[in-house]
């Protein structure tokens, strides 16, 4: 089992920064892929962003390609989401997720932490 609690949410005016943080405990060294989802009211849970094993190989929905910044230290079993130039389209509850496989569906999800971006 793989547990993931994230932090790092809150209200932020357009055009402002958060990070958000997300540590894994349990099985950790099982993890292959973390990864950051968002579901905003009314829609459906989104891929944002991903990081593998190797912390070079990482992707990005395209909306925030170019703002985002996904990163991870495995000695500390760590994830971040570096989220700059928010827009207000941003306003989410986002989730970590962990995936065993190189591919496939994740594993394993925290409790998601609210973003609210103020237009």
């Amino acid at each position: 089992q793989v547990q993931l609690v994230e932090s790092g949410g809150g209200l932020v005016q357009a055009g402002g920064s958060l990070r958000l943080s997300c540590t894994a405990s349990g099985r950790t060294f099982s993890i292959y892929r973390l990864g950051w989802f968002r579901q905003a009211p009314g829609k459906e849970r989104e891929f944002v962003a991903a990081v593998g094993w190797n912390v070079e190989n990482t992707d990005y929905r395209d909306s925030v390609k170019g703002r985002f910044t996904i990163s991870r230290d495995n000695a500390k079993n760590t994830v971040w989401l570096q989220m700059n130039s928010l827009k207000s389209e941003d306003t989410a509850v986002y989730y970590c997720a962990a995936a065993l496989r190189v591919v496939g569906p994740y594993d394993y999800w925290g409790q998601g932490t609210q973003v609210t971006v103020s237009s």
